[in-house]
């Protein structure tokens, strides 16, 4: 049985904050390399990193000016020119907010920023400088994601079209990567758990998650669907206890799957709806949790959409109105949400600010510690059992409502 997200809001004109717009515009819509493959906020929210196309990121200080929203061009705004095609953005070192303050040992590390090229090679830069400090080599294909382990160090994740995930430690110069093999397929997206455990990476045209250790550097389990399908995204929840991932396919439609990462237990579905699965051009591209609350962004090339998990509704459903997006990222503080166009734009989205309830801060507080295995074995009722390892969240497929559709 399918049922619709419930609640779902109404573009209204005050959603839009900001926008920038590419100094150079493009040759000709659709045409490669001026896309906005990439957007990052800095872990304490005070930089904006955007790969605005041709090869050229731009670093700004959030929040932006007036003049930053109306053209890519300041006084403080630093370009970093990196000449090949930028697939990947990533700030660290990243702390995430449920890591211990005797954990977190990147206190004295400068803020770096990780650029992810086409011709495989990753470059580092130093935010407050601009300078360029390392360039990493190894990949022997185009880097399509990176990111910091949020435990504070100095360790990047890099995945990579030449079927590989690549584990960088930065405070050893000149240490090789671990290199994680076993995919047929190009590796398209990874994230890592919020206590820095566990890798979940996905490839293009492979039907399965594959699950890494971050502590042996050896494989775990895959999570494995029954059909062919393009994996898209990957993300981690805020405490780690679920593992969100886009997929689709061109005749269809699209697929975001809620999965339970110790258990391998397919919690949810959210599915586009019968008219969009015809359209070739709407396929899922993005997706990110909130740090705050339990909200869900999951984008396709036509709309955002932020689903409030906890509450099983819909609270933002955002039109582009423009050249399709292909990447989103929430402000660490919440409020505000990020979106990549393929024309090179960015566009600054208002979230609504939603007060967690205090069982879901308390869930988030256990279930960072401890896996679901642990949480089924502990002497309480089904119900309290069932809310902690997020067995509550509705089982039926979500379709997104049809009156959204173009």
């Amino acid at each position: 049985m399918c049922t619709s997200l419930r609640g779902c809001t109404v573009k209204e004109p005050h959603d839009l904050i900001a926008e920038l717009k590419p100094a150079h515009p493009p040759r000709l819509y659709g045409s490669a390399g001026c896309e906005t493959w990439s957007v990052r906020f800095s872990p304490d929210g005070s930089y904006f990193a955007w790969s605005m196309g041709y090869g050229i990121v731009k670093l700004l200080s959030w929040p932006l000016t007036s003049k930053d929203s109306a053209e890519a061009g300041c006084s403080e705004e630093k370009t970093l020119n990196c000449r090949q095609t930028v697939w990947a953005l990533a700030f660290g070192p990243c702390i995430s907010t449920r890591v211990d303050a005797l954990h977190q040992n990147g206190r004295d590390h400068e803020l770096l920023l990780a650029i992810g090229l086409n011709n495989g090679v990753i470059q580092v830069w130093v935010v407050s400088t601009g300078n360029l400090r390392v360039t990493l080599t190894g990949h022997q294909a185009p880097v399509r994601d990176l990111v910091f382990t949020p435990n504070g160090s100095l360790t990047l994740v890099s995945a990579s079209r030449d079927k590989t995930v690549r584990i960088w430690d930065l405070a050893k110069k000149g240490a090789s990567p671990h290199v994680l093999r076993g995919p047929d397929y190009w590796v398209f997206r990874c994230s890592i758990s919020p206590d820095s455990s566990v890798i979940a990476s996905v490839c293009n045209l492979d039907s399965k998650v594959y699950l890494w250790s971050l502590r042996s550097y050896t494989f775990m389990r895959h999570l494995t669907y029954d059909h062919e399908r393009t994996m898209a995204s990957c993300d981690f929840s805020q405490d780690g206890a679920l593992l969100a991932i886009t997929s689709y396919h061109s005749t269809t439609g699209w697929w975001l799957d809620l999965w339970d990462p110790y258990t391998a237990d397919l919690m949810t579905r959210v599915e586009d709806c019968e008219v969009c699965a015809y359209r070739s051009d709407n396929l899922l591209t993005s997706l990110s949790f909130s740090p705050v609350g339990l909200l869900l962004a999951f984008k396709d090339y036509r709309a955002l959409r932020i689903w409030d998990v906890e509450r099983d509704k819909l609270v933002t459903d955002t039109d582009h109105n423009r050249a399709g997006g292909v990447c989103c990222a929430f402000h660490p503080h919440g409020g505000i949400i990020a979106t990549g166009c393929r024309d090179g734009h960015v566009k600054f989205w208002r979230v609504p600010r939603l007060v967690p309830s205090l069982k879901h801060l308390c869930r988030i507080a256990l279930r960072f510690s401890i896996s679901t295995y642990q949480v089924q074995a502990l002497p309480l009722p089904k119900k309290i059992l069932e809310y902690l390892t997020y067995r509550d969240i509705p089982k039926q497929k979500i379709v997104c409502c049809k009156e959204h559709c173009r």
